[in-house]
């Protein structure tokens, strides 16, 4: 028969359990929420930066310098362009109290790097074979590339930015390579520009 002390040492571990399990599962449904929700981290202010520093690249090669310094100064203008994207990303992400790599960020970064590691490859063998007045239209179309399929989790003009760099990249592949820095004004400097204002003004940051 239970006595009356282990009837209260019974009930005084009740609330604990529930309380603990309770814990739990509100840790679950914000993992659950987490893995489900859109990246809304994406900078607009470090997409107008990514855009200036690439009209500065395009002022620094617009003359026509030779291929090897013209790759060498956009592959600068690209990495100055990266860090500056994922500081911004990183310090939107941290004044909504999350890190960067959350479960969205993750499928963000999953599904860009892909494309990008692909126009890393290709701008090698298109500099080993003496392509590089190609690199423009496959660069633009590759970006793009990555940006639609990691804007498939983020905010919809993202995505919708990243259908007219393919476009872009297609129109510039399709026209004399003379155009080439032209195209990549517009879209490595002004759609970043454009589309970074908009989710700036839209989305905060």
């Amino acid at each position: 028969m239970t006595s009356p002390a282990h009837k209260l040492r019974a009930l005084d571990r009740a609330p604990v359990a529930l309380h603990d399990r309770a814990m739990e599962n509100l840790r679950y449904i914000r993992e659950t929420m987490e893995r489900s929700a859109s990246f809304t981290h994406v900078s607009g202010a470090g997409w107008v930066m990514m855009g200036l520093t690439a009209l500065v690249a395009s002022a620094v090669t617009w003359n026509g310098p030779d291929p090897t310094r013209w790759l060498l100064v956009w592959i600068v203008a690209a990495a100055v362009s990266v860090a500056l994207a994922v500081c911004m990303m990183a310090r939107k992400s941290r004044a909504d109290g999350m890190t960067l790599l959350t479960g969205p960020g993750r499928k963000f970064a999953w599904n860009v790097i892909p494309p990008f590691a692909a126009g890393a490859v290709l701008t090698l063998v298109f500099w080993r074979a003496e392509l590089v007045s190609l690199l423009p239209g496959v660069w633009l179309m590759l970006y793009g590339t990555g940006v639609v399929t990691g804007g498939s989790h983020s905010v919809k003009p993202v995505p919708v930015m990243g259908v007219v760099f393919m476009l872009v990249g297609v129109v510039a592949l399709l026209t004399p390579v003379a155009w080439g820095s032209h195209f990549m004004a517009g879209g490595f400097g002004g759609l970043h520009i454009v589309f970074g204002a908009l989710i700036w003004r839209k989305h905060g940051g």
